[in-house]
């Protein structure tokens, strides 16, 4: 490269480092705004996260990390299924084993780490994958039944820790029990909507993209729902939790199944690989602020008081 071409990138040499921080300032932005709507303007936080707990604040960036990190893992699980010619048995019980290993870890660990939940979210999604296709293809269940089977499990395990812990609060998870039922709930929801989504697109004939048009209309409504009425927070979370599943998986059907199929013919590698970059740039921004915002007041989580407070200094 010529120095004359070469001169503009020398001249800025801080480039990479000032656009993060204008990103992840324009984050910050967004998120108080979206947050300012859900309280009324009043400024107050709605999710109530308490600094010992070790799961993220459910705001806008959770729900596009987890649409991403659902995404990934339906391209990622037929990655290793169907392109690897894994096969679904043996893809369930290597990627079951990897959610194991993952979550042990997150249980073992004190603090929120975004990197390590989010870890997590993918393991369930890649493992949910597999094992809805495993119930629906290979043990011949077919998408309703496997869907049925797995709301049943989903609505079990929800009873269960209603009725043993006396709430279903999905912030302020303190205890090694309640999370060990966050992450079970977690994990046969991404099951039960990976089987949701190939209901819609295969078993009713709408194809991928007009599935995934239909769930973004039912996520439309419960945002809608959310904003408008006083209905439970904790039922519209599991809700729209579940519904980002199939969604995912019609998103993912759509990138990677061929022109004949319906989709895009992106393929099972190139599509988990620009997912999989566009969720890892995502946690990069949210741990760089969120470490940012720690120095500053060290010895806390940063709550949406500071991050207010730093907005009108700007």
């Amino acid at each position: 490269m010529s120095t004359r071409a070469s001169m503009p990138f020398a001249a800025f040499p801080n480039l990479p480092t000032r656009v993060a921080d204008w990103l992840g300032a324009g984050l910050v932005r967004l998120e108080k705004a979206v947050r300012d709507v859900a309280s009324g303007g009043n400024g107050v936080a709605t999710t109530g996260r308490s600094t010992a707990s070790k799961l993220p604040e459910i705001t806008i960036f959770f729900w596009i990390m987890k649409i991403c990190a659902t995404t990934l893992g339906e391209t990622a699980g037929d990655l290793m299924s169907m392109t690897m010619n894994v096969g679904y048995a043996v893809s369930s019980l290597i990627l079951i084993a990897a959610f194991l290993i993952v979550l042990v870890v997150q249980l073992m660990s004190k603090k929120h780490s975004p990197m390590l939940y989010w870890l997590v979210i993918l393991a369930t999604s890649t493992a949910g994958t597999t094992m809805s296709d495993f119930m629906d293809r290979t043990l011949g269940l077919g998408y309703m039944t496997g869907s049925a089977i797995l709301i049943s499990i989903l609505a079990g395990i929800l009873i269960f820790w209603r009725l043993t812990v006396k709430d279903l609060d999905v912030v302020n998870i303190r205890s090694g029990k309640v999370e060990l039922l966050y992450w079970t709930a977690i994990l046969f929801s991404n099951t039960l909507g990976t089987a949701l989504g190939d209901f819609l697109a295969d078993d009713t004939g709408l194809g991928f993209g007009a599935a995934g048009a239909i769930i973004w209309g039912a996520q439309a409504v419960i945002v809608l729902v959310y904003f408008a009425t006083p209905v439970s927070r904790v039922m519209l979370f599991w809700i729209a939790f579940v519904l980002t599943r199939p969604l995912g998986a019609t998103m993912g059907d759509l990138m990677t199944k061929t022109h004949e199929e319906g989709g895009f013919d992106f393929g099972t590698i190139g599509s988990s690989a620009v997912l999989g970059g566009v969720l890892l740039f995502f946690i990069i921004l949210s741990m760089r602020q969120h470490r940012k915002l720690a120095r500053e007041l060290p010895g806390d989580d940063p709550s949406m008081e500071i991050l207010e407070s730093e907005m009108e200094g700007r």
